[in-house]
């Protein structure tokens, strides 16, 4: 996960060096693989923010024009040959000297003053290719309304991308805010969440629009707003930059936001036009067999059941969880846009992402199980976004499909059992800071639970100021038993701050087993004799039997449903076909004499009537081989 700096800014105050931060985000368990200046090239003499105050034709050729540029304290005319210039822009410009990546040869070169097409031209309005910063070079690099004019441009866009190396089991850190709400916990800051309000029309979404979940075992929810009288366009340039950094290509201003979005919130998003979804009305079904989609990437899918589609009355319109359909993709003509917010089963989405060899963001972290409730906070961002930046409209309320919906558990928490598992004692106050920190809510105790052992004190009274009840944030997906509350206050106060203490529990002893006694005396003898012991896979294969003597139809050995090779597709009946094999491997490569081996394994009987689902009997044998 990339986290500009510049964006993490806008949630949570942060005036930690970037190195710093890495540091400690690192110590409580968010892994910063690298640190990433942008802008560290940019020369901060001859690369400056410029406003352009007029453009004039070029007198001797149609495709160039002559932009005079101020750049703070006084003014260049330059010859630009970009589409895209016009008079009142910010931007980026740079003076004669200035190190800039040059398209035509391939290496960055010092820019000289030149003579083209009888003006001369002693600087250049720059693209982002030209700068280092990307790889568009169809046009100049438009800043936005608000930079200085003469301000270095590394001042300006120079950033900080922090490079996460995110686990599995917090998919809330693959978004901006979940790592803001990080920061704020290792930092005693606040997180300030964006504003989700936006005007409506007085047209309700139910009289326009239809959802329904045919299969609430594989979507748990599934949101939709209706957003009217879009304008497909570019993105502004704020919003370019933060998907660039983040490693996201800008496409148009609909398409960015649901990816701005998915990044800010962690919540996949997908807007589908409108007007190409029959009936009006949104299906969420399984697929049926051979029912085929051409996915977004221009590829036919041929799907199966379980796969989850969305679907209007006819046909599948897009993969659930994975990508969307090209048959309702957004384009130049869209004017109506159905944008989704759903929560799809994490097993079933990774299930479909391989059997279609299909990566994609949203999939990404829809296999790691995002909570429903960021469902429809995410669909209200990006609807207030789309009325702001694609000038829609949207239709009154939202749809809201929750079939299963059910309010967040609490955890109990005691001071007992932080004692006993991190052997120090800290205040239920400081516990209680640090959990809100982190956005835990603290809860009423339900009146149907009892309070547990570590509750009481050592002389049997209830001690009810050293436990309490907490609702995990509603980001939060990975925490659902006591012990995850004590890790997250072991990690944001700081493993390295936990000093050593003697265990506060007995040392467990194990109890000795005979069967396993019986086996190490048996190997002590076996080995003493001059025997050397084997060990083999549990697998065996048809031809394996067939060389020992054994027909492949005459064995009951259990089939492996998906073999890693076809050397390995049977349970073993018996350790003949192992022992020998590994004779015949030792005698091919070596001709020496009196081989003496011998293996202790286990072999997989069937059992007798046994159903469908039973399991093998299992039974550990002994065999020998004096060659």
């Amino acid at each position: 996960m990339r986290v500009p700096l510049s964006w993490l800014k806008n949630y949570v105050p942060c005036d930690i060096p970037a190195h710093e931060l890495a540091h400690r985000l690192t110590m409580a368990g968010n892994e910063v693989g690298d640190v990433e200046i942008v802008g560290t090239a940019l020369d901060p003499e001859r690369l400056v923010v410029g406003q352009v105050l007029s453009v004039d034709p070029h007198p001797n050729a149609d495709r160039l024009r002559l932009p005079t540029v101020d750049i703070g304290g006084e003014t260049a005319t330059v010859v630009c040959g970009a589409p895209n210039v016009a008079a009142g822009q910010k931007v980026a410009f740079a003076k004669e000297g200035a190190m800039l990546f040059s398209p035509r040869s391939g290496k960055t070169e010092a820019l000289r003053a030149a003579t083209i097409r009888g003006v001369r031209s002693s600087g250049m309005v720059c693209s982002v290719l030209e700068l280092g910063l990307g790889d568009d070079h169809e046009g100049i690099l438009v800043l936005d309304d608000d930079a200085p004019v003469g301000m270095p441009l590394v001042e300006y866009i120079g950033d900080a991308v922090l490079d996460i190396d995110v686990t599995p089991n917090r998919p809330d850190c693959l978004s901006i805010l979940g790592i803001a709400h990080e920061v704020a916990a290792l930092t005693g800051a606040s997180v300030t969440h964006p504003d989700l309000s936006y005007p409506e029309d007085d047209t309700p979404i139910e009289s326009l629009a239809k959802v329904e979940i045919a299969d609430p075992n594989l979507c748990f929810r599934y949101t939709a707003t209706l957003i009217h009288g879009i304008h497909i366009a570019e993105s502004p340039q704020w919003m370019q930059d933060a998907l660039t950094k983040a490693g996201l290509r800008p496409i148009n201003n609909i398409v960015d936001i649901t990816n701005y979005v998915m990044l800010e919130y962690g919540q996949p998003l997908h807007a589908f036009d409108f007007g190409k979804v029959r009936d009006n009305t949104i299906i969420v079904r399984s697929a049926r067999p051979d029912e085929t989609l051409e996915t977004l990437d221009g590829a036919t899918r041929v799907l199966q059941p379980p796969m989850l589609v969305i679907a209007d009355t006819q046909d599948a319109i897009g993969l659930a969880g994975v990508m969307g359909g090209a048959n309702t993709e957004i384009d130049e003509s869209t004017t109506t846009v159905l944008l989704e917010s759903a929560n799809f089963h994490a097993i079933n989405t990774r299930r479909t992402r391989l059997a279609t060899r299909m990566d994609s963001e949203a999939s990404y972290r829809f296999e790691r199980g995002i909570r429903p409730e960021l469902a429809p906070l995410a669909l209200r961002r990006a609807t207030q976004m789309m009325i702001q930046l694609a000038y829609g409209t949207a239709s009154k309320g939202i749809l809201d499909i929750y079939p299963d919906g059910e309010p967040m558990p609490s955890v109990q928490i005691s001071r007992q059992r932080i004692r006993q598992v991190l052997g120090v004692d800290y205040t239920m106050e400081r516990i209680e800071r640090t959990l809100e920190a982190l956005g835990f809510r603290r809860d009423r105790e339900p009146e149907s639970i009892m309070p547990t052992m570590d509750a009481f004190s050592v002389g049997g009274a209830p001690e009810t100021n050293n436990m309490v009840f907490m609702q995990p944030p509603y980001w939060r997906s990975d925490i659902t038993i006591e012990d995850d509350i004590v890790e997250e206050l072991a990690r944001i106060i700081g493993y390295e701050s936990i000093p050593t203490t003697m265990i506060s529990t007995p040392i467990p002893h194990g109890q000795p087993q005979a069967q396993r006694v019986l086996r190490e005396l048996v190997k002590d003898i076996l080995t003493t004799t001059g025997m050397r012991e084997t060990i083999s896979y549990s697998l065996v294969s048809e031809n394996m039997l067939e060389r020992v003597g054994v027909a492949a139809g005459e064995t009951d050995a259990i089939r492996i449903a998906n073999p890693m090779s076809s050397e390995f597709t049977l349970l073993r009946t018996s350790l003949r076909a192992s022992v020998l094999n590994t004779l015949a491997n030792n005698r091919r490569v070596s001709q020496v004499e009196g081989i003496r081996i011998y293996e202790i394994g286990s072999v997989y009987l069937p059992k007798e009537e046994a159903r469908e689902r039973d399991l093998p009997d299992e039974r550990e044998m002994l065999m020998g081989v004096l060659c």
